[in-house]
């Protein structure tokens, strides 16, 4: 196992220890188990909502890219018409047409994004890590930036997810969305994606797995988590937007 850093302008590879990444999948393996347990009556009750609310089925299934660039299918709870992939791009914007009435719920209150458990129960996906994206984005990183963001599993969530939790609100239609993410989302996520790579343990998986838990039931993250300092302190984001492959 490696993990991507920087020393200076050069990026290098050192190993990541073996302990470190034994405990971070036990938590994914005893969070996700538990989290697919408990949550199961609310998995059937939105399950029951979504095939009322419209025509489709339960899950969303969407090819995204995982460690060392292995594709996977990624999970969610279907938020939009069953024809949106044919007709509409892969970024969600604010007020998209296709996004469903109950499914503009699931989205605001992330419950769209609960089933991807099972992803990390299958070893896909991680409780933390980078957000996996879908093969036309990745494309826009460099070789440099693919190697650190696909050196770990993706995750659920992370410093950047909980950053940009209102992603699609930042997408209008009335600019382009795919220039607007690629030159003014991207360069900040691969910040935090860096950062994170740094700063990859079990305690901070845990804190990180807390304060987004927190701030979707409490609406706020305790400033005893330090969540707020390591959001204003990602590594160089200005050097990120101006020196990196979104041109």
């Amino acid at each position: 196992m490696t993990l991507a850093t920087r020393h200076g302008d050069d990026l290098t590879l050192m190993a990541r220890p073996p302990l470190t990444m034994a405990l971070k999948r036990a938590i994914d393996i005893f969070g996700a188990g538990a989290g697919l347990v408990l949550l199961s009556p609310l998995f059937a009750v939105v399950a029951i909502i979504i095939k009322r609310d419209s025509r489709g089925p339960v899950f969303f299934r969407q090819r995204r890219l995982g460690r060392s660039g292995r594709p996977f299918y990624i999970f969610k709870f279907r938020s939009m018409a069953a024809s949106a992939a044919r007709v509409g791009i892969a970024l969600t914007v604010r007020d998209d047409k296709r996004v469903t009435r109950f499914g503009a719920f699931l989205r605001r209150t992330k419950l769209d994004e609960l089933p991807q458990l099972i992803n990390v129960l299958a070893g896909d996906m991680s409780l933390v890590g980078p957000r996996p994206e879908v093969p036309e984005f990745i494309k826009y990183y460099t070789p440099e930036q693919r190697a650190i963001i696909l050196s770990v599993k993706p995750g659920m969530t992370d410093y950047a997810a909980i950053h940009f939790r209102d992603e699609n609100e930042l997408l209008e239609s009335g600019r382009d969305p795919v220039e607007v993410y690629r030159r003014e989302i991207m360069p900040i996520k691969f910040a935090y994606y860096e950062r994170y790579n740094r700063d990859i343990g079990a305690l901070n998986d845990l804190r990180i797995i807390l304060a987004t838990i927190l701030l979707l039931v409490a609406g706020g993250i305790p400033r005893w988590l330090g969540i707020e300092h390591e959001l204003q302190a990602a590594p160089s984001l200005q050097r990120s937007e101006t020196q990196t492959g979104f041109p």
